[in-house]
């Protein structure tokens, strides 16, 4: 059965893109702990993150940072935290959270978003890629 991020991967439901490739899908999570919440997903339906191989494994990782510079460009924030917990969808996916408190990277604490601002926030982070 596909995964919620499949389906997004896909087209099949909208999402707030930023950038994709051959191996991976990069959007704005809808439910956002901060502004540019961002989400990186293989397009390969992997469960566990341990369980890709070691070359998806490091290309995750690597797209992941590239993504977190043009994050880091396009949100005011001081640093750019990464997080892979996994539990909530079974499909390896890495959040990237601008973090301005710790509380920030606290996943209960959650912020509204407008569909036009979170248009505009892919559209930022996409132009500094």
């Amino acid at each position: 059965m596909s995964s919620i991020f499949t389906k997004l991967i896909s087209g099949e439901i909208p999402s707030y893109k930023i950038a994709e490739n051959d191996d991976f899908f990069v959007f704005l999570d809808i439910n956002p702990n901060a502004k540019g919440h961002t989400l990186v997903v293989p397009k390969k339906e992997v469960n566990r993150l341990f369980e890709l191989e070691d070359a998806s494994y490091a290309a995750l990782m690597m797209y992941s940072k590239k993504i977190a510079v043009a994050l880091e460009k396009a949100v005011d924030c001081k640093r750019i935290g990464m997080t892979v917990i996994g539990l909530e969808v079974p499909h390896v996916h890495v959040h990237l959270i601008p973090l301005n408190t710790m509380d920030d990277a606290t996943f209960g604490k959650k912020i509204s978003m407008e569909p036009e601002d979170f248009k505009a926030l892919a559209t930022k982070i996409a132009s500094f890629l």
